[in-house]
């Protein structure tokens, strides 16, 4: 019994409310970089656009930044030979090739259809269609800036105030 209650983890008694530093981290971290999309338009476009903080694409890559700061919380928390780091390690790698892969290639698709429907005549069926989102996934260096801010939010996490 008393090696069961060694490996417990203590829990904050003044709180009822448990800490969860990996999801926290996961959930900071996916908030501050969509927040962070409305300057990087700015400095790309020169125009405020609040809708950005509710798109998917963009620098950076919200997606990255979550998953990364989720395993890497989880590896600081409970090392890196655990079996949950194992699987945030491994969902992190396919959620972020899926960002700069499939969704950047099927929002590439999105942008030429939308442009081949502009080009349609008026009375085509298509030609007044609703444009499809053609913003939807990353570039590689919008998820390497995600990730390094995942992994700098779940860093920060862990520091006892």
């Amino acid at each position: 019994m008393a090696d069961v209650t060694a490996n417990m983890r203590p829990t904050p008694s003044s709180s009822s409310i448990p800490f969860n530093a990996p999801l926290l981290s996961a959930f900071l971290s996916l908030a501050i970089a969509q927040f962070l999309k409305i300057f990087t338009t700015w400095y790309k476009e020169k125009r405020w656009d609040s809708k950005k903080m509710l798109d998917s694409g963009g620098m950076p890559s919200s997606h990255s930044a979550t998953v990364t700061a989720l395993a890497m919380a989880i590896g600081l928390e409970e090392g890196t030979g655990s079996p949950a780091f194992a699987i945030a390690v491994v969902l992190s790698c396919i959620v972020m090739y899926d960002a700069s892969g499939v969704r950047l290639h099927a929002g590439r698709q999105a942008e030429m259809l939308n442009q081949i429907v502009c080009e349609l005549p008026p009375e085509h069926p298509l030609s007044n269609v609703r444009p499809l989102r053609d913003s939807l996934g990353h570039t590689p260096f919008q998820v390497l800036a995600g990730a390094i801010l995942g992994c700098i939010i779940a860093f920060f996490m862990r520091i006892p105030y």
